[in-house]
Formats: C-alpha cells, structure tokens, sequence
C-alpha cells in the first residue's frame, strides 16, 4: 500500500495562482505506475484534473483546467505537484491526489486505488 498526503491548499482570489502537493510514501508505492489529482466540489461527482506517469512523465489533462494547470513529480523525493494558474471560482473544491497501477485509464477514478485525504482550495472573486 501506499500513503498519500496533500498539502498546499488554501484560499485565493480568481486570477491567482496555488501549488498543491502529495506526499507518497509506503512499501509498495514502488508498484504504482501513475499518479492524478482529481477534485470534488458539493453536490458534485468526482472530475479529474490531471495524471502523470511515474517512470516517464507523460501526462494528460481534464478540459477544463486544460493550458492552466500543470502537473508534474519529483521521482526521487517521491511527490507529485500541481500547479494551478489563472484560478476561477469553478475551481473550488476539494482536491485529491491517487495513484493507480495501470496507465492505459487515466481520468476514471475507479482505477485509482489509492487516494490521499484532500485539500481545499477556495477561489473567490
């Protein structure tokens, strides 16, 4: 198994920025061959955001944070980022980071097996 921890969430105005990080951790995170953030809002289904492959970096992004956010890993610290740019109200939600062993399904998060708690991130204008 491995444990996921998210950091960096917060409140900010639209237009702003904010970079949300996961700290992976476990015995077989080693197993694990791609990463995503995905975020819920309330009364909201799960949306995907964006994923990463672990080994070779390729990624893949929801359309509706397409050319705003970026998604990237630190494959020695074992941490995954988001950096979100350009924020809107819309964005508000409770952000999730996981992780799956499979690469071939990247925006279902059925195949994710594991999911850190959450961070908030609040975008007000």
């Amino acid at each position: 198994q491995v444990t996921l921890v998210e950091s960096g969430g917060g409140s900010v105005l639209a237009g702003g920025s904010l970079r949300l990080s996961c700290a992976a951790s476990g015995p077989t995170f080693y197993a694990y061959e791609m990463m995503g953030w995905f975020r819920q809002a309330p009364g909201k289904e799960r949306e995907f955001v964006a994923a990463i492959t672990w080994k070779d970096g390729t990624t893949n992004y929801g359309e509706a944070v397409k050319d705003r956010f970026s998604i990237s890993r630190d494959n020695v610290k074992n941490i995954l980022y988001l950096q979100m740019n350009s924020l809107k109200p819309g964005d508000t939600a409770v952000y999730f980071c996981a992780a799956t062993r499979i690469t071939h399904v990247y925006d279902d998060p059925a195949w994710y097996g594991q999911w850190g708690q959450g961070t908030q991130v609040t975008v007000s204008s």
